[in-house]
Order: C-alpha cells, then sequence, then structure tokens
C-alpha cells in the first residue's frame, strides 16, 4: 500500500482571513506592521495545520515479486486481511475483536513469510485455501446472527471456535519456521562434516 496524504485548504483559508482582518484594522506601511501581519498568518496557518491535518488514503498497489503464483498469493493473503478487518469493525464484541486482531497480525505474517521464503508457498497456499475461507465464512455468520440476535448457542459455539482456530494459526507460523530452522540445522552439519575433515574443528585444528 501506498500513503499518498491530501493537505487540508483550511489553514489556507484560515491564513488569509486573517491577513484580511488585520489589513482592515491596522496599518501597514510600517515595517513592524508588516512583520507581525506575517507572523500573524503564520501562526493562524501553524495552528488551523494542526486541528485540520487532512486526509491520508491508502492506494493499494500491484504486487509483483516476478513469481505469478506467488502475488497472486499474495493479493488473496491482502483481500483476506481486509476482510477480516471490515468484519472486526462490525463486531460489537471486544473479546471476539480482538481475538480477529490476532488471527489478523498472524495471518499478516503467514503471507509475508513467503516473500523471505518462497520454498514455503505450497504450505501458505494450503492455508489460504482452507483455514482462512473458513474462518471468514465462520465469522459472517457470527456478525450476521449478532445483527438479528438469533441463535445465541451458535455464537457461543463460534467465540469458542475462534480461540482454536488463533491456536492453529499460531501452529502454522511456527511450523513454517521450523522447516527453515531444519534447512539450518542441515547446512551446520554440512560445514561441520566439511570443517572436520579440513582438520579445523576441536582437537582437529592446529
Amino acid at each position: 500500500m501506498r500513503e499518498i496524504k491530501h493537505k487540508s485548504a483550511a489553514p489556507f483559508y484560515g491564513a488569509a482571513v486573517a491577513w484580511a482582518l488585520y489589513a482592515l484594522i491596522f496599518p501597514l506601511y510600517r515595517l513592524g506592521d508588516l512583520l507581525i501581519f506575517l507572523a500573524l498568518g503564520c501562526a493562524v496557518y501553524a495552528v488551523m495545520g494542526k486541528l485540520f491535518p487532512g486526509t491520508v488514503e491508502y492506494v493499494k498497489l500491484p504486487v509483483d515479486t516476478g513469481d505469478k503464483d506467488i502475488d497472486a498469493l499474495l493479493t488473496e493473503g491482502e483481500t483476506a486481511v481486509n476482510e477480516l478487518a471490515k468484519l472486526r469493525e462490525s463486531i460489537p464484541d471486544h473479546a471476539v475483536k480482538v481475538q480477529i486482531g490476532e488471527i489478523i497480525d498472524v495471518t499478516d505474517k503467514i503471507f509475508k513469510d513467503v516473500l523471505d521464503d518462497p520454498g514455503d508457498y505450497r504450505q501458505v497456499r494450503r492455508f489460504a485455501d482452507f483455514y482462512l475461507p473458513t474462518t471468514i465464512k465462520l465469522l459472517h455468520a457470527y456478525d450476521r446472527f449478532g445483527k438479528t440476535g438469533a441463535i445465541s448457542g451458535t455464537m457461543r459455539r463460534i467465540e469458542e471456535v475462534l480461540g482454536e482456530i488463533l491456536d492453529s494459526y499460531r501452529k502454522q507460523y511456527d511450523a513454517l519456521f521450523r522447516n527453515q530452522a531444519l534447512d539450518i540445522e542441515t547446512d551446520i552439519e554440512v560445514l561441520e562434516q566439511l570443517l572436520k575433515k579440513e582438520g579445523l574443528t576441536g582437537s582437529d585444528f592446529k
């Protein structure tokens, strides 16, 4: 996402009004008057700038890693995270909001992992195909039931399942790093064997 800031026009209008009023009331033919005139406009502009900071627009940029499968997966992950964020805003229950926030955080990390380690693509793909659609479907049902005031027993069951879902998400994320840890351990073993062969480890080192 690219952040684009749009400045508010209010500070400019505020400074212009302040200058106009000052010019109507006080003379401007002396240097001191002109300095006060300028200082007043700048002060009004600064204050109005804090009161009306403008808006920030987030523009979605196309994902381009050079691998169309990974690009599609990352785009899908961003869409899912946005959908979860909308559900978090829509659902009033604070405890559920907190859990959804944690699910969003882990989901974002899982998808970002594939940028650092494209070898995890298949695992993240399975996560996107099964875990995310099921979670979003349950939360949509929870949100819908909450608005109608019906099936409270089902809502309680979904609340209980959310904890299990969050645990499974964390396990998925940990599994991605366990694979990396295994690769690192293998590399270390190969390096140790090479150093030992060259007589550069332990008592062999001379």
